[in-house]
């Protein structure tokens, strides 16, 4: 239903009017910055709902980057701890071989003369019995090795060749009890006996005469006799000596100065060759110089 009576202005005269007003007030602010104020403070009032409407957009792009960041550190900590663990395994077969590369250093520094041969062996088993002393090698006939050939540590003679194989031997060792080295006293050369006690840190000495010069601290070499061991090469050391009058003979004791528990790499060792006095060379010239005057003399004796 229409009004009867149309009140205010018609729409075309508003539109008119609203428009003359924008561009009054676009001269005004453009010319005379009538509303620099009024847009500050419009502004002051706008930023508040500027905030709420970003906080949403803000508060995820937060979150994702908090996210990725830990899922980040996360894995990055994950792989430190792999790779230190790695580390750790690494650094522990250094030592490892560090410690094996002293132990062969140190065996072939052992007071070996320049002119014997020798070779690197590794244990592959202790005997079990308590009894005997014994260990087996890595080393057989296959590697020239040989019964009653010299076993030796760094330190000093371990034992001997008891049985071959083809690729591994049986060493019987010092402080076996069926075992025995001729050995001397490097002070003075006293002979002795050192045999086995059935202890690795004990070798005992028979048949030793009170009169004896030996002390407490003493090193014993090999003596050489027998042709079983070179001579000069460290046996053990006197660590107990026991006068008593009213026994035959004086207790004497040493310690092996080889670490019998210890064995890990063992030197062999091969017998000098005996040098002769002429070469093989000078050898067969004197023979073809007597043989040419041997017939000379007979050729003589004819005429």
């Amino acid at each position: 239903m229409n009004p009867i009576f149309k009140h205010g202005p018609s729409p075309q005269h508003r539109l008119v009017f609203v428009l003359l007003l924008s561009v009054l007030l676009i001269f005004l602010d453009h010319k005379a910055n009538s509303f620099d104020g009024v847009r500050g403070y419009l502004q002051s009032l706008v930023s508040p709902l500027q905030y709420i409407a970003n906080a949403p957009k803000q508060m995820m792009t937060w979150a994702a980057e908090n996210l990725v960041t830990r899922k980040h550190l996360m894995e990055e900590n994950q792989q430190l701890k792999v790779n230190e663990l790695r580390l750790h395994e690494e650094l522990m077969q250094l030592d490892i071989i560090k410690q094996e590369n002293e132990r062969l250093r140190s065996l072939l520094a052992s007071p070996l003369r320049s002119e014997v041969r020798k070779m690197v062996a590794e244990i592959l088993s202790v005997d079990s019995d308590p009894y005997t002393h014994q260990i087996v090698i890595n080393k057989g006939a296959n590697d020239g090795v040989f019964e009653g050939q010299p076993v030796l540590d760094e330190q000093g003679i371990v034992g001997q060749i008891q049985h071959v194989g083809t690729t591994s031997s049986r060493v019987i060792l010092i402080t076996d009890v069926t075992h025995g080295v001729p050995v001397r006293i490097s002070r003075n050369g006293i002979r002795l006996i050192a045999s086995g006690s059935g202890q690795i840190d004990r070798l005992t000495h028979n048949h030793v005469s009170h009169s004896a010069d030996i002390r407490s601290g003493d090193l014993l070499v090999t003596s050489g006799l027998g042709g079983k061991y070179p001579e000069g090469y460290p046996v053990s050391r006197v660590t107990i000596v026991t006068q008593d009058e009213s026994r035959p003979f004086a207790q004497v004791f040493s310690q092996p100065v080889a670490q019998i528990d210890r064995l890990r790499y063992l030197l062999l060792l091969w017998p000098e060759k005996p040098s002769s006095i002429f070469s093989s060379k000078s050898g067969a010239e004197a023979a073809s110089k007597a043989k040419s005057n041997n017939s000379k003399g007979d050729s003589n004796a004819a005429q």
